[in-house]
């Protein structure tokens, strides 16, 4: 993630995106990062919980029910996460290819107010009609549609989205229980200021699985020092790395599929291993090398600061 950002203020501004003219930013991310908009075949990963990103970006659908639904009754979905801005219908085609309806998606999350997992929420709720619950650190970022600390780089920018509901940040936040499936807000901050990880019970056959969609611990194009990205950003590092030490789900996964290494996952699920995703101590591996990786940036920017 931090060469991807890192790539965008190096690159040429080229043409706005071209799959939605109702937005327009000068970055065309299609173009320099194609797999972000590449589409892919939708799947169920376990339970109710399904896969109906694109090839580089991931957008998970929770079901109030494991199987297709019969003619009038009651649904209510979960989505998380929208995608970049301009390409939201491949997340409803996903939807509807899985056999369910974007109408039928009641509750809109997010795990970060970055572009390229906020950037398709306004659209993505106007198609449902969902109520959107965000955590308060990043309200001012989605309802702005910026990248908080690069309020003024429009490459960054992303179509504005109201915020129905705020999660506080002082603690977890039950959503609930929607098929078995019972989901929880766990506030992760420092990528963001509001940055949430979705803790998500599933069953499968006779078991429950805890998984996890884990929001991100990465530096990427964040300030750490003089001045930081905004106040309190390595300590709120620091307090997601102390939460997170003895987390272990048994299902590890994220809002950048290579992350838990999706593709190579799904082949093997579609090979016939139903519990592919199951996935115990990759967590634990994840978060200790971004920690490293944390402590390595702060060490550099510190260095950088002082040889100004």
């Amino acid at each position: 993630m931090r060469i991807f950002l890192a790539a965008i203020f190096s690159m040429v501004t080229v043409s706005a995106f071209a799959e939605d003219e109702s937005w327009k930013a000068p970055f065309d991310y299609a173009v320099a990062f194609p797999e972000m908009v590449a589409p892919f075949e939708p799947f169920r990963v376990i339970g109710n919980l399904y896969y109906v990103g694109t090839e580089g970006l991931a957008v998970y659908l929770i079901t109030d029910k494991p199987s297709h639904f019969r003619e009038g009754e009651e649904r209510a979905h979960i989505l998380i996460d929208g995608g970049l801005p301009g390409y939201e219908h491949i997340i409803i085609d996903n939807i509807a290819k899985l056999g369910f309806n974007i109408k039928d998606v009641k509750i809109l999350l997010n795990t970060h107010a970055h572009f390229d997992h906020s950037g398709g929420l306004a659209v993505l709720k106007e198609a449902s009609g969902a109520e959107l619950i965000a955590a308060e650190g990043d309200v001012s970022a989605l309802e702005g549609g910026f990248y908080l600390g690069h309020e003024d780089n429009e490459n960054f920018s992303a179509p504005q989205v109201a915020v129905d509901t705020t999660i506080s940040v002082s603690g977890d936040y039950l959503i609930f229980p929607i098929g078995g499936a019972f989901l929880t807000a766990q506030h992760t901050p420092g990528h963001s200021r509001g940055c949430t990880s979705w803790q998500v019970r599933v069953k499968e056959g006779a078991k429950h699985y805890d998984a996890l969609i884990f929001c991100s611990a990465t530096v990427a194009a964040n300030s750490l020092v003089n001045p930081p990205q905004y106040e309190g950003i390595v300590d709120d590092y620091r307090t997601t790395f102390e939460k997170t030490k003895d987390w272990d789900p048994d299902i590890f996964l994220a809002n950048h599929p290579e992350v838990f290494h999706m593709k190579e996952t799904r082949e093997k699920q579609k090979a016939g291993d139903t519990l592919a995703f199951v996935n115990r101590g990759a967590f634990q591996k994840y978060i200790a090398e971004k920690e490293r990786a944390f402590e390595r940036a702060l060490a550099e920017q510190k260095a950088e600061s002082k040889n100004d």
